[in-house]
């Protein structure tokens, strides 16, 4: 089944005229709208006349998360605050967190792109799902809702944790269909086995999963396990939530709703196009939005991409899963995590180094553990161990309140950790991703 089938097996040519249509009327919006794009544009020697089809992206600027942040929290806005009807905000690296807002129509365009999504993955409208992804400020939960809604599914809005209660719910309720991240749903099933559940037994017949990188071995663990198909979604905030991109039952990548996120992939490097099948940075340009509409949107994810007909019948460009990142960021528990955020709070603290190594591991069927190895003051470890416990409960402490997820503190003595004549080495990710 597939949502909005004049839309999503359009013909290629058919696409091309559309996204030209839109990416015209675009640059003329943001131009008159956005004081920030007006700037871009100008500084550029751009002009909204110049740009005649699709083909002329290129000539645009590329937008940043930097800019999001250089601006928070109104100043990429197109449309006057009282037209907003919802914000949300994501984690960052230090300072100013990263702000989106929605109109009612972007909304709606949430609304149909995660309707395709749910299709996309084989959901029917006679299906319950079970949302147990975060609902608030994090996107995760609330773009399935809307999704849900808008496809006429019955909607378990059970959010993320309580996982007893989880399991209990989709015992009792039966849903077919189960949205969370990958390492969640490998956390319930050992759950469910403590329990004395078999989780090939469960009712959930397909999982939609993301919010965190995962690999082809984690989702044929997921499928034994469970007994269901395990398919991959891809969005940002930045973009619309998730609803970006959606596996079909072929699992041979992800379709782009391109009628309204036009992709690019690029060399990080350079800045220009890599060709078909090759490797380099999503980039995307919102061709609808309203509220904060984006040009030329560097993701910093790391993909190839097709332009060939999926067996689906579905006729958008698909990407691979996330192969990578250009930057230093990772993503725990669909957390995003800088350990520039880290380093922020390390030098505020009196007594600790600028030298800490971030260590995330999982075990199987567990969450993502996170344990963070922190240099102190040679006399600190003179210090009795009550107060070496307290500073190590304080370090704690600001980390989770800066991350929102808890981790393990453990002080280690000067120079202890392994030093770099390049970049040094901050993150050990034992992860099998």
């Amino acid at each position: 089944m597939i949502w909005n089938e004049p839309v999503e097996t359009m013909p290629l040519e058919d696409l091309k005229n559309l996204q030209s249509e839109r990416l015209v009327k675009l640059c003329r919006y943001v131009y008159e709208k956005c004081p920030v794009y007006r700037r871009k544009f100008d500084d550029h020697g751009i002009s909204p006349s110049d740009i005649h089809s699709i083909d002329d992206i290129t000539k645009l600027p590329f937008t940043t998360k930097l800019d999001m942040r250089d601006n928070y929290p109104f100043g990429l806005f197109s449309v006057p605050r009282t037209d907003l009807v919802e914000i949300h905000v994501s984690s960052g690296t230090t300072g100013n967190p990263t702000l989106v807002g929605y109109t009612r129509d972007d909304i709606e365009l949430w609304s149909e792109v995660m309707a395709r999504t749910l299709c996309c993955a084989g959901a029917r409208t006679d299906d319950t799902v079970q949302i147990a992804y975060g609902y608030g400020l994090f996107t995760g939960g609330l773009g399935f809702h809307y999704g849900a809604l808008k496809m006429g599914l019955t909607i378990i809005p059970t959010s993320s944790g309580q996982t007893k209660r989880q399991l209990k719910i989709m015992q009792d309720f039966k849903p077919r269909i189960l949205c969370c991240t990958p390492s969640y749903c490998l956390y319930m099933a050992e759950e469910a086995r403590e329990m004395g559940m078999d989780p090939r037994a469960a009712s959930w017949n397909i999982g939609i999963f993301g919010a965190e990188p995962w690999s082809e071995s984690m989702r044929t663990e997921i499928e034994q396990t469970w007994n269901m198909l395990a398919t991959d979604v891809y969005g940002l905030s930045e973009i619309i939530g998730p609803g970006v991109s959606q596996e079909c039952h072929y699992k041979d990548g992800l379709h782009i709703y391109s009628d309204v996120f036009y992709p690019e992939i690029i060399d990080p490097e350079s800045g220009r196009p890599v060709g078909e099948g090759q490797d380099g940075e999503l980039v995307i340009t919102t061709l609808t939005k309203q509220g904060i509409p984006l040009i030329r949107y560097r993701t910093r994810d790391i993909v190839s991409m097709t332009t060939q007909p999926c067996r689906c019948g579905r006729t958008s460009p698909r990407t691979s899963k996330i192969k990578g990142r250009t930057d230093d960021m990772i993503v725990v528990r669909g957390i995003n995590v800088f350990p520039s955020q880290i380093e922020e709070v390390l030098l505020g603290i009196e007594g600790t180094h600028p030298h800490y190594q971030i260590v995330i591991d999982r075990q199987a069927h567990k969450l993502d553990e996170v344990e963070i190895m922190v240099e102190v003051d040679e006399k600190i470890f003179s210090d009795e161990i009550k107060r070496m416990h307290a500073l190590e409960q304080k370090i704690k402490k600001e980390i989770e309140a800066v991350l929102s997820i808890g981790v393990t503190v453990k002080l280690v003595e000067p120079k202890t950790i392994q030093r770099s004549e390049g970049k040094a080495k901050r993150v050990i990710d034992k992860r099998q991703l």
